[in-house]
């Protein structure tokens, strides 16, 4: 009886000791051209979990200018319980080629496909899907596209996916339309500076992209975007202690925000790691998780007289 006892207490202490030692790996750059992107999400992230008061160990890897095989090989050990990250797009695809018997949740989406990889990013895609679905509820049938001239190639991907995916004719034009009709929009991609020194906008059915809107800076009445939810609300308190350490652009609180998803995530697979489906609203949108695939869908906003309205 005593040495069944020992053994239990023993079998307690052996499993309270590798849950202590279980770690988080995140592969981020935090030097390099990417390196304030980097800065960022780990930022978002580290403030989402202290909120949370989870213990597990978080191991940050800087992965700017070294080998992924490498990296990987020297840091995942038999405590890793997970891995976040990488961010770049060829990093990703050697770690889904690695085959490692763990958990990644990938920070950037690829073509290819691995059951133990969750893909989460900031997609042009999801983005072109969630104004495309304030297309449909404005039965817009014919899309004007005006884009800023010397910007083009910051709205390539966006304008692709939204061409890919949408049924409504889309005509890009060199200057504001003289009138719409009802079942006539027009998107404009472009900076906030450039949106509102243009004359004789319609006064609804206008649209812009996320990086258009800037704290602080004003757009036109009856403007319709979709963003991340954090930006525009204070019911996440991670996210405004991180931005008060460091106020940045809101295309840095966007990575912040993303970088708390990606600890929310995470979270919630270390405390069911047989998680199949998942959803909750995010700091980023509303965010799916089903059969290994990631969903986000940002909110979408009209700029009223009133100030922002929620669609």
């Amino acid at each position: 009886m005593l040495n069944n006892k020992k053994n239990l207490i023993g079998f307690i202490l052996f499993g309270i000791f590798n849950y202590a030692q279980a770690e988080v790996l995140v592969i981020l750059p935090e030097s390099g051209p990417m390196a304030r992107a980097g800065l960022s999400i780990k930022q978002g992230f580290m403030s989402a979990y202290q909120a949370s008061g989870m213990k597990t160990s978080i191991k940050f890897v800087n992965s700017d200018q070294k080998s992924m095989a490498q990296l990987l090989k020297r840091h995942v050990s038999k405590s890793t319980q997970m891995i976040v990250g990488p961010l770049a797009r060829s990093e990703v695809d050697i770690v889904m080629q690695a085959n490692l018997k763990l958990r990644i949740l990938a920070l950037n989406d690829v073509s290819n496909q691995a059951e133990n990889v969750w893909q989460f990013s900031l997609s042009k895609k999801q983005d072109a899907d969630a104004l495309n679905q304030v297309f449909e509820q404005d039965k817009i049938k014919q899309l004007y596209v005006l884009r800023q001239k010397g910007s083009e190639a910051e709205s390539e991907l966006f304008l692709m996916s939204l061409m890919g995916q949408t049924q409504h004719a889309i005509r890009i034009v060199e200057e504001v339309p003289q009138k719409l009709t009802k079942q006539q929009g027009l998107l404009l991609l472009g900076q906030h500076e450039w949106i509102n020194s243009l004359i004789k906008l319609p006064t609804q059915h206008i649209y812009v992209l996320a990086n258009a809107i800037e704290q602080d800076q004003t757009i036109p009445q009856g403007v319709k975007f979709c963003d991340a939810p954090a930006l525009y609300s204070r019911v996440w308190p991670d996210l405004i202690h991180a931005y008060q350490q460091n106020p940045v652009a809101m295309s840095y609180q966007r990575l912040l925000a993303f970088g708390g998803d990606a600890w929310q995530i995470s979270q919630q697979y270390l405390q069911a790691p047989h998680l199949r489906n998942l959803e909750f609203q995010g700091r980023t949108g509303l965010i799916q998780l089903s059969d290994h695939q990631i969903h986000r869908v940002p909110h979408c906003y009209e700029n009223t007289q009133k100030g922002l309205k929620v669609l």
